[in-house]
């Protein structure tokens, strides 16, 4: 284990079997709403509530840090909790052999989704809490229920199933027959007019989904959350992270902006 106190971050560079102990995962469960997921890492944000169990997970890391290589932690926890207010980056220091997690999807009709995986998983599990937590009508440790009723619901539960690493884990979805035609049976009547409106409003739509805001926003709505989401994706924000990171979050931004221009003049 190696950690790093950075300016702006502290980094953890540890196995997954640290990643996997008690302490480590009842952290990151407490966190899963503030947690980025990074290619081979997490990025933990900073919870005022959490404050509490922020500070005993640092004694516990301090601790486990300090009996690996032989010293007392009590100095290095005091540094450590100078950096009260910094992210956590917790980063695996070799990426090891991709672990097959599969995942079910079941539409129970067009307005609700059940995700379910054959055995427990947290960090699969957390992944998409972290995605669709707003979402979320019940869970358990190997299964979630998503409320889809609304085109930005499938729309967000869309971009979550499209990211198919975590950490070391591949996830494999499966489905059956009938839940692309359940989950989307609001198209089933559409006429044919109606299928080519569509197909010429497909444009528009999709910058209504860059922007996460419901077609038709009004102007104020698509603003608020332009500058969001700028604030979210500025490539500032990452500039120590690695160039393909950089590069993912400054293509975001400029398709925030391109959509954002793009939605003002066509109203």
């Amino acid at each position: 284990m190696k950690i790093v106190l950075r300016n702006n971050l502290i980094l953890i560079t540890t196995e997954f079997d640290t990643l996997n102990t008690k302490w480590m995962r009842e952290f990151l469960s407490h966190h899963s709403r503030g947690m980025l997921f990074l290619p081979k890492a997490v990025l933990v944000f900073r919870n005022e509530i959490l404050k509490e169990v922020r500070e005993e997970f640092l004694s516990q890391l301090s601790q486990h840090h300090a009996k690996i290589n032989e010293f007392s932690h009590e100095f290095f926890l005091r540094s450590m909790l100078k950096y009260g207010t910094q992210p956590i980056k917790i980063e695996l220091n070799k990426l090891q052999e991709p672990e097959v997690v599969q995942v079910n999807l079941y539409a129970y009709d067009k307005d609700t989704v059940l995700i379910s995986l054959l055995y427990p998983n947290s960090w699969v599990v957390n992944y998409l809490r972290s995605q669709l937590e707003v979402y979320v009508e019940r869970g358990t440790d190997i299964s979630l229920v998503i409320d889809v009723s609304d085109y930005k619901a499938k729309s967000r539960l869309e971009r979550a199933l499209n990211k198919r690493h975590i950490l070391h884990y591949q996830i494999q979805y499966t489905y059956d027959n009938h839940f692309m035609s359940k989950l989307y049976s609001d198209f089933a009547n559409f006429s044919f007019g109606d299928l080519c409106k569509a197909q010429e409003d497909k444009e528009n739509i999709h910058l209504y989904t860059v922007l996460e805001c419901p077609v038709g926003a009004s102007q104020d709505a698509l603003k608020k959350s332009y500058k969001k989401l700028a604030k979210v994706y500025h490539p500032d924000k990452i500039v120590h992270e690695t160039p393909h990171m950089v590069r993912r979050y400054t293509q975001k931004f400029q398709l925030l902006q391109e959509a954002y221009t793009a939605l003002r003049i066509s109203s």
